[in-house]
């Protein structure tokens, strides 16, 4: 997996997102729901998102500062989650999609995030959900590493992409809730699982796909139908955090 971690890999992922019109809209609904929060956000400090990858952010939020822990072409800054180079109070939001599973050290991100919001400042994480079916996506299908029994929220990881721990975001706002909320001045003001099956047609990042952009707005309507079915449907989910 080291092919991951390598800075060029950043034209592939580009490449693919335009051409693949469904991954696309879901990267533009991926940005309207960080619009969405921001709106919920103090009215002055900076908006950061990490890990921005082959993204495009800044066509829907120009003020945002993009940046990635790997050299990407493009990025505003290298950042590392745990070492943010912000001064104080200085952020007003994070964003983070599909990033949150890849931090080894998510105690000294919590740290960190605090540190640099304003009050009332908020996090939105969008990451991996335990679901019925995601959990044996993830965990037999997934390149990625996948351990909803690890003790610990720290691990060894590999590289920046190709390490990761994808139940991670469960077993933080899930299974150790109660810890999460003693140990930091951030409050969990939603908890949002969607997204059951569309991704996963669509093939990711990856250069296939099995869904023709004409049965997106189709595929997108089944994906909400089942979730208020059931959340347990889901694949995916939005967390979103304020400081108090």
């Amino acid at each position: 997996m080291t092919d991951l971690d390598h800075p060029e890999r950043i034209i592939e992922i580009r490449q693919t997102i335009e051409r693949k019109k469904p991954l696309k809209r879901i990267y533009l609904e991926t940005y309207e729901r960080y619009r969405d929060c921001l709106s919920r956000c103090p009215s002055d400090g900076l908006i950061l998102e990490l890990g921005s990858g082959g993204g495009f952010l800044k066509e829907v939020i120009p003020d945002a500062i993009t940046s990635d822990v790997l050299a990407y072409d493009g990025v505003d800054q290298i950042v590392d989650a745990t070492r943010m180079p912000f001064a104080d109070q200085s952020l007003r939001a994070i964003f983070m999609s599909n990033v949150f599973h890849h931090i080894p050290d998510v105690d000294a991100f919590f740290k960190e995030a605090m540190r640099c919001l304003k009050p009332g400042g908020r996090i939105l994480i969008m990451d991996q959900y335990c679901g019925w079916f995601s959990s044996f996506i993830y965990r037999y299908v997934h390149h990625e590493g996948f351990d909803p029994k690890v003790k610990d929220w720290k691990f060894e990881s590999t590289g920046p992409l190709s390490g990761a721990n994808g139940a991670l975001a469960c077993i933080v706002f899930q299974r150790d809730l109660a810890k999460f909320q003693l140990n930091y001045a951030l409050k969990m003001v939603r908890f949002e699982p969607h997204s059951p099956f569309r991704y996963w047609w669509v093939g990711g990042l990856k250069s296939w796909s099995l869904l023709p952009a004409w049965l997106d707005p189709l595929a997108s309507f089944l994906d909400r139908l089942l979730v208020k079915c059931s959340r347990e449907f889901a694949s995916f989910v939005d967390i979103e955090l304020v400081k108090s």
